[in-house]
């Protein structure tokens, strides 16, 4: 909404959104190699300091100055923070047994549960905070609690990256990505949270234009971030229970369930439907394909691994947030929805490309060669 207040042009509303993404994008893999080279703790108070506190600070500055290129600079850095805060996940996954690692991930993304209170109220509660640049309010709080987090990230153990065993070969990215695992997680990830990207950032703007009160958009914005956050409580249990293809096979479903919703009318309910299995299904697929992605690499491999990863996705998310208000102008509500089809089909059919493909491999390896 700050971007729609200063931008020269409705089309560009969404551009600082697009360019926090951006950020995130092109701090993914250099975040990931110096974290392998300067250890997790490092790297994350990095991040918290030159995107978080620099990144709200820029862009509070940029609010009380009325400048929509420099609020864009501050988003920026506002990725870079994002960039590094997103390998939590992968921080958990390296302490954990191969057993507990979807739990572990899952558990570090329910800490989001917390966002979904603490952004909508820093939204409505901070706005005013100083009175001549009311917008500008959550953004110094965003600064405040990136120092905050600082000071928890100085007490942060994790073992640094191994390095090659003796006789271990740390593998090409080319030979470690043809395994159909990677891919299969790798997509799942990336399209997941593209879509859910585009659709939430196009949602304020579709909701402000058929005539809902910002209080609805946050109300709609907050139970969206709990549908995206809470299932992480349960989510690693279920992989565990039932296998991380059915849970991003249901991740997928959940997703054509937002897109049918969405069509289906314009309402609050209808609003509050579709971002809820949006957020839901965002989740199983965002944990169900980190979780595969942490089987497919070596300790020496996983620097790289997981900034390719990363780099992939957030790669598609800001193309999903630069498209997001073109889409919505060009296509409306309705139409943008539909549009998310062929990519979560496209999810949906690898995903039991890849089960069918190990099963049959299983098969094979119990059932042993043929006798002569």
């Amino acid at each position: 909404m700050v971007g729609q207040q200063l931008s020269p042009d409705p089309g560009l509303a969404t551009l600082p959104i697009a360019m926090m993404m951006l950020g995130t994008v092109v701090s993914t893999l250099p975040a990931s190699l110096y974290m392998k080279r300067v250890g997790r703790r490092h790297g994350f108070i990095t991040g918290a300091s030159l995107g978080g506190v620099a990144g709200g600070l820029l862009s509070f500055g940029a609010i009380a100055l009325g400048s929509f290129w420099l609020f864009c600079a501050g988003n920026l850095l506002l990725g870079l923070y994002q960039g590094f805060a997103m390998y939590y996940r992968f921080a958990a996954a390296d302490v954990a047994s191969p057993a507990f690692r979807s739990r572990a991930i899952s558990f570090v993304m329910a800490g989001g549960v917390a966002a979904a209170f603490l952004g909508p109220w820093n939204a409505s509660a901070a706005t005013g905070l100083i009175a001549s640049v009311p917008s500008g309010g959550p953004y110094l709080v965003i600064a405040i609690l990136a120092l905050l987090a600082i000071g928890l990230l100085t007490q942060l153990r994790v073992p640094a990256s191994g390095e090659p065993q003796p006789g271990e070969k740390s593998r090409p990215m080319a030979v470690i990505a043809t395994q159909p695992k990677f891919r299969v997680a790798v997509l799942a990830g990336a399209v997941g949270y593209a879509i859910m990207v585009l659709v939430m950032t196009a949602t304020p703007l579709a909701m402000r234009a058929r005539g809902f009160e910002m209080s609805q958009v946050a109300f709609i914005m907050q139970w969206h971030v709990l549908g995206m956050f809470a299932p992480s409580f349960v989510t690693g249990s279920l992989i565990a229970r039932f296998g991380v293809q059915r849970i991003v096979l249901s991740g997928a479903t959940l997703l054509i369930g937002t897109v049918l919703v969405a069509n289906l009318g314009t309402s609050l309910a209808h609003f509050w439907v579709a971002l809820v299995l949006l957020g839901v299904g965002w989740n199983f697929l965002f944990v169900g394909g980190s979780a595969m992605l942490s089987t497919v690499h070596s300790e020496a491999e996983r620097g790289k691994v997981q900034g390719v990863n990363d780099l992939i996705i957030f790669t598609l998310v800001a193309i999903g947030s630069l498209m997001a208000g073109q889409l919505l102008h060009h296509l409306g509500w309705e139409a943008l929805n539909l549009a998310m089809l062929p990519a979560i089909l496209l999810v949906a059919l690898a995903t039991l490309w890849f089960g069918m493909k190990a099963k049959s491999q299983l098969a094979s390896q119990v059932s042993g060669p043929p006798e002569p």
